[in-house]
């Protein structure tokens, strides 16, 4: 009995020993189910802003292989986008938490410069979208010091898996600066990629975005904005709000109004005549009703059918005809010249082909742009309906403040 049991214990130490020497159990075999696939795949997704089928490609990718570093950092850049998007504190820090902790697993489970590569990469990435204190610096933790690191890897380009090319490193540097509202250092970090290599994966994409900051900066020359402009400055689009702000804060239009009225008395009466109902809560309230106290044209309350009340619509996109009426305004308002209102009354031919002397918006039109406060395109057209963007509306404030001495 004690043999058979002896020989029953040397048979399960033996089957122990040799369980332990078998290589582990592949639990992704399908030569396309890979972690280097569904990394490559996730971050392809992330670049069409697909999240969460994102997540899923990286967290498959880490089923394959729990040490698979790139889709550590394929997360963290996944929490850091939600953390971005989200208003509510716990849940943003949260998100937070989660991307700085998929960084320390992407750091630990580095094989090789390629992999470090997009490591600090995605830590410029990361820092970028949720900004934690001195994230920009050139500091162990900030996006300056990832830049760096990165650019002094020796990588073989064919084995980046996403990134393709070292000048992946400035082009995302670039966009750390511009979300920094850094502009100069931007445009510099997108003609460094475009200085890199002649073709590649991030030469369209940082074209693009050097002649965006280019005019930026251009726009900025000789004037310093405040953090309001600066925030502006860099939208695709300005709406009525934005354009309320910039007035306020880059003009100081209610300080330069007042000014033109010699009563004190007569200047504290003056006021909104009510406050809409659509900016009983915006962050841009007090702007709104400065406008409407000044009785701003072109960012009159207007009637809305849906509603039957007045309303300020201070998210709508503002457009090039309403961006002239509003800078013609101001031009009368702060000159006192009346005669600017009707200037170009009564011509009979347009030297815009797609605004008729007859249109509302013309007179405007032709005081915005004989002035150099507005362009019009090379063809000649103004444009009317089109979106005022940032830097255009940047523009313009810089030239009314150089013809209005506003210092």
């Amino acid at each position: 009995m004690k043999g058979l049991k002896g020989i029953g214990l040397l048979f399960l130490g033996l089957i122990i020993i040799a369980s332990g020497c078998a290589k582990p159990v592949a639990k992704c075999t399908d030569p396309e189910d890979n972690p280097q696939h569904h990394y490559a795949r996730g971050m392809d997704l992330l670049e069409q802003k697909k999240i969460d089928e994102a997540q899923t490609k990286f967290e498959r990718a880490l089923y394959c292989d729990d040490r698979y570093g790139p889709a550590n950092a394929g997360l963290a850049i996944v929490n850091a986008e939600k953390a971005k998007n989200k208003k509510d504190a716990g849940y943003r820090q949260a998100d937070v938490n989660n991307a700085l902790e998929q960084l320390k697993n992407a750091r630990k489970n580095i094989k090789g410069a390629e992999e470090e590569f997009a490591y600090h990469i995605a830590s410029i990435r990361v820092l970028t979208a949720i900004k934690t204190k001195n994230w920009l610096d050139d500091n162990e933790k900030g996006a300056e010091r990832h830049f760096k690191d990165a650019m002094a890897l020796q990588v073989n380009e064919q084995k980046l898996l996403y990134y393709e090319g070292r000048e992946a490193a400035p082009y995302f540097m670039g966009l750390a600066y511009l979300e920094a509202r850094e502009f100069q250092k931007a445009r510099d970090k997108f003609q460094e990629t475009l200085g890199m290599k002649r073709e590649g994966k991030w030469n369209e994409k940082a074209d693009r975005a050097w002649k965006k900051v280019d005019r930026i900066v251009r726009a900025m020359g000789g004037i310093t904005l405040g953090d309001i402009g600066k925030a502006i400055a860099v939208k695709e689009s300005v709406n009525r709000g934005d354009m309320a702000a910039l007035l306020v804060d880059e003009i100081k239009i209610d300080k330069l109004f007042a000014g033109r009225i010699p009563i004190k008395a007569e200047i504290d009466k003056l006021k909104a005549d009510f406050v809409p109902a659509d900016v009983v809560n915006h962050h841009f309230k007090d702007e709104a009703l400065t406008m409407m106290k000044w009785g701003v044209r072109g960012l009159e309350p207007v009637y809305d059918p849906t509603t039957r009340a007045f309303l300020f619509k201070p998210d709508i996109g503002l457009t090039r005809k309403e961006f002239a009426l509003i800078l013609e305004d101001v031009l009368i308002k702060l000159t006192g010249d009346q005669k600017i209102a009707t200037a170009y009354f009564g011509q009979e031919r347009s030297p815009f082909p797609d605004v008729r002397p007859s249109d509302a918006w013309y007179n405007a039109a032709l005081n915005a742009t004989t002035r150099g406060i507005m362009e019009p395109e090379l063809s000649g057209e103004f444009r009317p309906n089109d979106l005022v963007d940032g830097a255009e509306a940047i523009l313009a404030i810089r030239v009314l403040r150089q013809r209005m001495n506003i210092y």
